[in-house]
């Protein structure tokens, strides 16, 4: 079963505030005393932390419902009641937050260490030694603790890498990934075999990185949500490219040229932006390709550039062209944040 979990449901609670006291103060010589109760503590907030150490959001599928703590009650003597505890909930990078009432996006959660309270705890009332006055000197009533917040929420993951790789099943991502970075998928030759978005790390001799996300294999109508396909789509939203992966092995099913077109199809149907972010088409598996029979990655060839996208002919297996992709990614990365920083 798959571990990766990028879709839950959670109810948070902050902590409702103590009471404050009502106490007057009773002494040996001193009869008749002041009042002396204290304010009660203020509830704990939830608060919401990015993590890097987490990927997924396994961990909700687990723990529905998170509360922070109470405040205590004020006492006598104006000790005031001790703050609830906060609530500290860590969430992978990606991370939004969207309220279960309303649909309306409550947070967009991205930068390792960023955080944001989304349910405060309610202030801790007042004891009755607040409200004493000269007219008024033996106050007999002090305040209730205002109630937490409760609140319905459903965390939505979309992962945050540089470029994202999409293709059909089986057409080499995984084993691409598994080549170029420290990812390790697990790799087989059947429908679906990578049922989760993979990510690794390419670091090159130049000192650059950047994060590759290997996305769950399209099928027509992935953008209806047939398949998963809506929830894989997602991962790539934030990617700066799109490189498309296109089996081109004598038995591929559709034929690659073909394939271009039904993943653009199935990109812009989900988003019209994400056909702006596709930059290149991969023709993946050359080594299983005749001398003689490369009619396909011809035609492969002429439909990416009558796209005006780059087109790359590789062997994973066999290490062909692997750096030439990498150099177009870092060269083509390189320069969108260049223009990003000027704009």
């Amino acid at each position: 079963m798959s571990s990766f979990v990028d879709q839950a449901s959670i109810e948070i609670h902050s902590g409702k505030g103590g009471a404050g006291c009502v106490s007057f103060r009773r002494e040996k010589y001193i009869p008749r005393g002041g009042p002396d109760g204290g304010n009660g503590g203020r509830g704990g907030d939830v608060i919401f932390i990015v993590s890097p150490q987490h990927r997924t959001l396994l961990d909700f599928k687990y723990q529905k419902s998170f509360s922070a703590g109470n405040g205590k009650p004020g006492a006598k003597s104006n000790c005031h009641g001790k703050d609830g505890h906060d609530a500290h909930i860590p969430v992978p990078p990606g991370t939004m937050i969207i309220s279960e009432e309303t649909g309306e996006i409550l947070a967009d959660l991205t930068e390792p260490g960023q955080r944001i309270v989304l349910a405060v705890g309610g202030r801790g009332g007042m004891g009755n030694s607040h409200f004493a006055t000269a007219t008024h000197q033996v106050p007999r009533f002090a305040q209730p603790g205002e109630p937490g917040q409760s609140l319905a929420v459903r965390l939505e993951l979309k992962l945050i890498a540089d470029v994202g790789l999409v293709g059909f099943p089986n057409a080499g991502k995984s084993t691409f990934i598994s080549v170029i970075s420290n990812a390790r998928p697990k790799i087989a030759d059947y429908p679906f075999t990578t049922l989760t978005p993979n990510l690794g790390v390419v670091r090159r001799g130049s000192g650059r990185e950047f994060i590759v996300a290997d996305i769950p294999g399209i099928i027509e109508g992935s953008h209806e949500g047939k398949g998963l396909g809506d929830r894989f789509l997602r991962h790539i939203e934030r990617t700066a490219l799109i490189l498309l992966l296109v089996d081109s092995s004598p038995i591929a099913e559709p034929k690659p040229e073909h394939a271009v077109r039904m993943l653009i199809h199935e990109l812009k149907k989900y988003k019209e932006s994400l056909e702006l972010r596709v930059s290149a088409v991969i023709a993946t598996k050359t080594d299983t390709i005749p001398d003689d029979d490369t009619a396909q990655v011809a035609a492969l060839q002429s439909e990416a550039e009558n796209r005006n996208l780059a087109f790359f002919d590789i062997s994973s297996v066999a290490r062909v062209h692997i750096d030439d992709v990498l150099d177009f990614i870092e060269k083509t990365l390189v320069e969108k944040r260049r223009q990003e920083t000027a704009d």
